[in-house]
């Protein structure tokens, strides 16, 4: 496989993930970053030994053949746009958009490009949720019937280096969490159909306690928690959660229960973790092997991307899943205020399975 040359617009606090997480791979090398703050960019340039460049500029190269947008969400459809517009391969962090309509636009513009669209996350290619994957594919658990998926906090104040983007439009535990969660469930259990939800802003303003924001207010735009319930196209019905209202809580990230037995699956929000199993019947849960390798990172999803534009496959972290899990993220606040379900109108095939036993630094056999 050729490799193919990456550049990054955005080097705030996942930048340095990507570097690291498309270190293994042989198919992608990160050549340049750009940042609308250009002291930003020239810093992180030099810290990894790659080029700076203005966004026009990164955009203008021709060495240049996918670029990773890690902008902010309201920023994400924008940036996106200007890539493709630039005949470049777009890998947008998540969500793909604030709204369907933009995602839309995004997803449309790639196609009539002929280019790909890749978004995060990418935690569902890591040995946790593949093995997962493998269990149910297999029939361990027989076919899935229902599922829980938690993510409870109580949000980023206390540590993060900017929290008020949490919530703000296109953010808050649904929109920030949610992808997570919701794509990890679309990867094991296909499509969701439709949706109900319930929602509230518990507070209408948050208060930074990190060293460096202590006693900042943080105007909140958005719910802070949303209970939802999703149906699947398969007839599994999940149970789901994100919480930004939550001190603590003993719920477990996710479990399938099928028709003869259940599956707990790591967080998420990882590429690695324990996986366990329970068969009808039996009274104790047996760990399961890992059967993919967690040595692994943020920066697969477009490793994934880069073998399949030079091999013809679909990419798995694609702009069709990020989109569906939009759709259900919308759908889901919808529900919420109009006290109804909603139908989802998207769908698309489960994402390919990655082969069991493969090398570090390989995503296909």
């Amino acid at each position: 496989m050729q490799t193919l040359k990456l550049g990054i617009i955005g080097v705030g606090n996942i930048a340095p993930a990507y570097i690291r997480g498309c270190a293994p791979f042989d198919v992608i090398k990160i050549v340049a970053c750009a940042d609308i703050l250009v002291d930003r960019a020239q810093a992180f340039a030099a810290e990894h030994g790659i080029a700076a460049y203005s966004v026009d500029d990164l955009l203008a190269r021709d060495d240049i053949d996918i670029v990773v947008n890690l902008t902010i969400p309201a920023a994400h459809a924008e940036i996106s746009l200007k890539i493709i517009a630039a005949g470049k391969h777009a890998y947008c962090e998540k969500p793909l958009a604030i709204n369907r309509a933009d995602g839309e636009k995004v997803i449309q513009a790639a196609a009539a490009a002929g280019l790909r669209i890749g978004c995060a996350p990418d935690t569902f290619l890591g040995g946790g949720l593949q093995t997962a994957r493998k269990a149910i594919d297999d029939g361990l658990i027989g076919r899935p019937v229902a599922a829980t998926a938690f993510f409870m906090a109580h949000g980023p104040e206390s540590w993060h280096p900017n929290p008020g983007i949490f919530y703000q439009e296109g953010a808050g535990p649904l929109f920030d969490m949610g992808p997570y969660y919701l794509t990890a469930l679309v990867n094991l259990m296909g499509p969701v159909a439709r949706v109900a939800a319930s929602a509230r802003m518990t507070f209408p303003e948050r208060i930074a306690t990190s060293e460096a924001l202590m006693g900042q207010v943080l105007p909140v735009e958005v719910n802070t928690h949303i209970a939802g319930t999703l149906e699947f196209e398969s007839g599994a019905i999940a149970t789901v959660i994100t919480s930004f209202d939550i001190w603590g809580h003993h719920l477990p990230w996710i479990e399938i229960h099928g028709t003869e037995g259940s599956l707990t699956v790591p967080d998420p929000n990882r590429f690695d973790g324990d996986v366990t199993a329970i068969k009808g019947g039996a009274r104790e849960w047996d760990d399961i092997p890992l059967t993919h390798s967690t040595n692994i990172g943020r920066g697969a999803g477009v490793a994934d991307m880069a073998y399949a534009i030079q091999s013809g496959r679909p990419h798995r972290a694609s702009g069709d899943l990020a989109f569906h899990v939009l759709d259900i993220m919308q759908a889901l606040e919808e529900s919420a205020a109009q006290g109804q379900h909603i139908e989802i109108k998207s769908t698309l095939e489960q994402p390919l399975a990655v082969p069991a036993g493969l090398a570090d630094g390989l995503l296909d056999a």
